[in-house]
């Protein structure tokens, strides 16, 4: 079997040059898209995302501007900083890098940003309206898997898709998604989890496998049906010696041990991690046509 490696870059390029045309009429109108990068703390791996946001955004000729806060911010003062930028017309996206020390509320800070201005697509207005079927933000990863499928021309009408992970941010989302009466949906969709008792009974089923779990090759070639299509979310870095690093990075499904077994998959790093960052740029120019309107 010809397996097709699903590349994130080739996708991106594509999603890129159709931005920059948008970004150029923006620009005429004198508004250059910006956007405002909360960071909590000094997560090595969050600062890492945050800074190749804001290249992919200087990169485009786009803005950004990085908030980084102590670790012990009070809730209340991070509170008021999003405040003071929902009220800065400069800014026409707002992203609070996840996850947060434990003593601030998530849920509490995500729905102080103002929902026009909410480019990771985790309001809970946003939410809703995505469950409704009419989304106005789609959460950045869930939003590129869909990217993916598209470019690749993968078929969702009527398939069988198993999604593996159930959080906010991905999980729930692609699974709301790809049942939806859409072009890119219109899959009969079953949510599987950490939890779930004899996975390999679902995974074996489906003809699309979204993988979101966060738990490092667990999805093996016996898990699966000849043929499947795979989209892997998942990005856990493993130890390794003959690294420089001292690790590797691997997602949710064993690559390697697949490969020769399915139709399509996403490599782990250079698959879904690419779209993320490139949706999150897509959202923000979004953002800013609203705002003009």
């Amino acid at each position: 079997m010809d397996t097709v490696i699903l590349k994130g870059k080739d996708v991106s390029s594509r999603i890129k040059d159709n931005l920059a045309v948008q970004i150029s009429n923006l620009k005429l109108k004198g508004i250059i898209p910006c956007l405002a990068a909360i960071i909590v703390g000094k997560n090595p791996a969050s600062k890492l995302y945050v800074n190749s946001k804001a290249k992919t955004f200087k990169n485009m000729n786009c803005n950004s501007e990085i908030f980084t806060l102590d670790s012990d911010i009070d809730e209340k003062d991070l509170l008021l900083i999003i405040e003071k930028i929902n009220n800065d017309t400069k800014f026409h996206g707002i992203l609070v890098q996840l996850p947060l020390p434990k003593h601030l509320n998530e849920e509490k800070i995500l729905e102080k940003i103002k929902p026009e201005k909410d480019v990771d697509g985790f309001h809970p207005k946003n939410q809703g309206y995505l469950m409704q079927g009419n989304p106005s933000f789609i959460p950045c990863t869930p939003y590129g898997c869909l990217k993916i499928l598209e470019y690749y021309n993968i078929d969702t009408n009527g398939k069988n898709i198993v999604v593996i992970g159930r959080s906010n941010i991905v999980g729930k989302p692609i699974a709301s998604l790809l049942s939806q009466n859409t072009k890119y949906g219109n899959g009969t969709v079953t949510l599987c989890h950490s939890r779930t008792n004899n996975l390999s009974d679902f995974t074996k089923k489906a003809d699309i496998i979204v993988a979101a779990v966060g738990i490092p090759n667990l999805i093996k070639k016996d898990m699966i049906k000849d043929g499947a299509h795979i989209i892997d979310v998942g990005i856990n870095r493993i130890d390794d010696t003959s690294k420089d690093k001292g690790y590797r990075v691997v997602g949710d499904v064993d690559f390697d041990n697949v490969l020769d077994k399915v139709s399509s998959i996403t490599p782990v790093p250079g698959g879904v991690g690419v779209m993320t960052v490139t949706m999150l740029l897509s959202n923000t120019v979004k953002a800013a046509f609203n705002q003009i309107k």
